[in-house]
C-alpha cells in the first residue's frame, strides 16, 4: 500500500508541475467548469420558478443534490477524466504493453497516472457549493451526517468509474471503444436528476442495471430525510457487485488482448 501512495504522490507533482507549464489550458479548465456549473445551477433555478418541489424536494434540498454531483463530476475530471480516454486507444494499438510490465496494478496505474491540476481548483469550487447549500439550509444538519454524505459521494464516485470502465473494457474485443463511451456520455446526464422523478421500468434500470440515478440521489436522500437502511444497503450492494464486475471483466478483457509485440 506505501509503494501506491508514494507513486500517487509522484504523480501529482508530475501533473502540477505539467499544469504550471500550460496555463491557457490550466485557466481555460476552470473558466469552462465556471461555466457548467452556472448553467446547472441555472437550469434547475429557472424550473423552480415554475414549481414549488421536484422529486420531492425543494430548491433548498436541491441545491444540496446539485452539489453533490458537481463534486462527483469535479473528482472525475480531476482524478480519473484525462486517463480514461487513452485506455480504449492503448488497448486498440497495442500500447498497452508499457503499464502491464509495470510492477503495480495496471488498472491502477492506467486509472490515475494523470492527475488534472486545473480541475482540482474546481472540486475546491464544487466544495465550496457545497458548503454553502449546508450553511444556508433552513433545518440543522448535524455534521456526522454532512460527512457520512461525503464518504457517499466519494463511493458514488467511483461508482461512475467502475460503469464508465464496463464501456471501456469491451475495447479489447472491438475495433474501436468511441461508440460505447458515447452512450456513457449520454446515460451520464441520469446522475444530473433526482432519482424520484423516473418511474415504472426506467427507475428500475437507472438504479440497478445503469445505477446513474443513485449516484448523487441516494447520498442526498439519505442527508435530507429519515435515514434509510433499506437505501443505504441498495447503494452500497449496487456498488459492490460493480467492483466485482470490473475486476472480472477487466482480467478477462486482459486474457484477449494483443500486444504490439504479438
Amino acid at each position: 500500500m506505501s509503494r501506491y501512495v508514494r507513486l500517487y504522490i509522484y504523480f501529482l507533482r508530475f501533473s502540477f508541475s505539467k499544469a504550471m507549464e500550460f496555463r491557457l489550458d490550466f485557466y481555460f479548465r476552470i473558466v469552462m467548469d465556471i461555466i457548467f456549473y452556472g448553467i446547472n445551477i441555472g437550469f434547475y433555478k429557472l424550473v423552480f420558478n415554475h414549481t414549488g418541489l421536484l422529486g420531492g424536494w425543494n430548491m433548498d434540498q436541491m441545491m444540496i443534490f446539485i452539489s453533490g454531483y458537481l463534486i462527483i463530476d469535479a473528482i472525475n475530471m480531476t482524478v480519473f477524466a484525462n486517463n480514461l480516454w487513452m485506455i480504449s486507444e492503448y488497448i486498440n494499438k497495442g500500447e498497452l504493453d508499457y503499464y502491464l510490465i509495470r510492477p503495480v496494478s495496471p488498472l491502477f496505474f492506467l486509472s490515475v497516472r494523470d492527475f488534472a491540476a486545473n480541475s482540482f481548483l474546481n472540486l475546491i469550487m464544487a466544495g465550496g457549493i457545497l458548503t454553502w447549500s449546508i450553511m444556508s439550509y433552513p433545518e440543522k444538519i448535524g455534521w456526522y451526517m454532512v460527512l457520512f454524505f461525503i464518504v457517499m459521494i466519494i463511493l458514488g464516485t467511483l461508482l461512475r468509474y467502475f460503469v464508465r470502465m464496463i464501456f471501456i473494457i469491451p475495447s479489447f474485443w472491438a475495433q474501436s471503444g468511441q461508440g460505447l463511451e458515447m452512450i456513457f456520455f449520454t446515460l451520464n446526464r441520469f446522475i444530473e436528476r433526482p432519482d424520484r422523478i423516473f418511474t415504472g421500468p426506467l427507475r428500475i434500470i437507472l438504479t440497478t442495471a445503469l445505477p446513474f440515478s443513485i449516484m448523487a440521489s441516494f447520498p442526498a436522500r439519505i442527508l435530507l430525510e429519515n435515514f434509510d437502511m433499506l437505501l443505504l444497503f441498495h447503494f452500497l450492494a449496487v456498488f459492490l457487485l460493480f467492483y466485482f464486475i470490473v475486476i472480472r471483466f477487466w482480467r478477462k478483457g486482459l486474457k484477449a488482448y494483443s500486444s504490439a509485440s504479438s
